[in-house]
């Protein structure tokens, strides 16, 4: 009794509480993250009741009514300290968190015994409740996720509040050996034997009354991410650059905080029409011809919400691991006739001086033209839509919109744009041999892209700009960039139909 007196509960490690900010596209599905640790904490009401259940099932099936610890399970792993034998499982939820969350890793008996008081001084002290959010929030389920939240990202691309029965149960499962398991669904061994642990699980929630017989009979194993995961992450990367960049600002703290804070960015990217970008420039480049110390082909593109200022694409490189900067958001690629339309008008700020900057982005000049399909109303471009952090809304994006053209006038200059085959404007430009631009629009989106060409840095002397000449395979660079964003914009079409 006098040690249990005495004994604290301490504060959670730092690692245990840290929690990484997750970023999703426009439709709300996992773009990627940003963190120490993937880990996002979740009310336990966001974790539906068969979930609980079947993590209870798998792990401490006496967890509702024991006293936090297992007594049979302590003395087998005293035994094992003071023998030297091998080590002992089958600790409660309770002494799980207590061990994972709250304690170091050592195994000595002494370490055994403090935390056995510990989980009792802590199940007489909270809830069941609240010990079971905080296990289900720092207990590791492999594939690099610490807690259910991310599992369920991991494992099947959603949120902890939409795990099924079966899904919940193949996560349940996954605790007992997580970097064994965490290979289910690309290892048919593997899979074999996890979907043996489910049945398990699903058998004793069964017996245990938390679901039904019918729910038991209709439970089918679920389906997995393939790991480990393909090389979209890389590309994503660009996306992510740029929704962190902002969030930042409108939330006034650093990128590290950012990163440490659970925060949940929702982005107005949509990955569909990301991916269908890449595929098009990756073709296209393809066909370029290339030495190891001649000029590369750049491709840059961006989509944006007209009247509105969502960026729906930001294609600013092939492979962010060679090249972190992002060519559509900060690459000054040379104007030349890239905004012609525009000459002879007087636009308000900031459009006017879109169209006055020798080199804009293709944010900028996305922007210039969306702001004709929206009859003259230039939006601000943006990429997050909203921040969230455990459920509540912290920032909001209200789209800045304001007149910078006339009507008639940009109503008259997407009549000029017109071809008599297709609902959309566009226009081709260029900057002689350096520079390709296309541009289409509609009133729901505009799309530009831009070719350009660099000489790559070396020891001896900085990247510099080349000429497309050849570049483009056997097209002009501005047919090259006519077609790109044709193709693009027909995929866009087939995909809304």
């Amino acid at each position: 009794m006098t040690a249990y007196t005495m004994v604290d509960i301490p504060s959670p490690h730092p690692e245990a509480v840290a929690q990484s900010t997750v970023f999703l596209d426009a439709r709300g599905d996992y773009l990627g993250r940003r963190g120490p640790v993937d880990r996002q904490d979740v009310p336990l009401r966001q974790v539906p009741l068969h979930v609980q259940e079947a993590v209870i099932a798998a792990e401490n099936r006496s967890f509702r009514t024991d006293s936090g610890i297992a007594p049979a399970a302590i003395t087998r792993a005293a035994l094992a300290a003071l023998t030297g034998g091998a080590r002992q499982g089958g600790s409660t939820i309770t002494q799980q968190y207590v061990k994972n969350a709250l304690l170091s890793p050592e195994q000595t008996l002494s370490r055994k015994t403090t935390e056995a008081l510990i989980a009792i001084k802590l199940d007489r002290t909270r809830s069941k409740e609240s010990i079971l959010e905080g296990y289900l929030n720092t207990v590791y389920f492999g594939r690099g996720a610490a807690g259910v939240q991310a599992a369920s990202r991991n494992y099947f691309g959603i949120n902890a509040d939409q795990l099924t029965i079966s899904q919940g149960a193949a996560l349940a499962a996954i605790i007992n050996l997580p970097s064994y398991y965490e290979k289910a669904g690309s290892d048919p061994q593997v899979t074999a034997a996890l979907q043996r642990r489910w049945t398990w699980v699903l058998d004793a929630m069964t017996t245990s009354g938390a679901i039904t017989p019918d729910q038991r009979a209709s439970a089918a194993f679920p389906g997995f991410r393939f790991y480990p995961p393909g090389r979209t992450e890389g590309q994503r990367q660009y996306l992510i650059d740029a929704a962190a960049a902002e969030a930042t600002k409108k939330l006034g703290i650093t990128e590290e905080e950012l990163a440490r804070g659970g925060y949940t960015i929702h982005t107005t990217f949509d990955t569909a029409l990301q991916d269908k970008a890449s595929e098009i420039a990756r073709a296209r480049a393809g066909t370029a011809p290339r030495t190891a110390s001649g000029p590369r082909l750049h491709t840059a593109i961006t989509a944006v919400v007209p009247g509105d200022g969502a960026i729906r694409m930001l294609y600013g490189g092939a492979d962010y691991t060679r090249q972190p900067f992002n060519d559509a958001l900060h690459g000054a690629i040379e104007a030349g006739t890239a905004l012609k339309p525009l000459d002879g008008t007087r636009p308000g700020q900031p459009l006017d001086r879109i169209r006055t900057n020798p080199a804009p982005t293709t944010v900028q000049v996305a922007a210039a033209y969306a702001a004709l399909a929206a009859s003259g109303r230039y939006a601000t471009p943006y990429t997050v839509a909203k921040i969230t952090r455990k459920g509540r809304a912290l920032y909001t994006t209200h789209p800045d919109t304001h007149p910078a053209i006339t009507p008639a006038t940009a109503r008259a200059i997407t009549e000029t744009l017109h071809t008599s085959s297709a609902s959309s404007a566009t226009h081709t430009g260029s900057a002689g041999h350096r520079t390709a631009w296309t541009t289409i629009y509609a009133p729901h989106l505009a799309l530009t892209t831009a070719l350009f060409a660099e000489h790559p840095a070396t020891t001896a002397r900085p990247a510099a700009p080349a000429p497309l000449t050849g570049l483009t395979g056997t097209q002009p660079p501005t047919r090259a960039a006519a077609a790109t964003a044709a193709d693009l914009w027909a995929g866009i079409h087939r995909a809304t139909r």
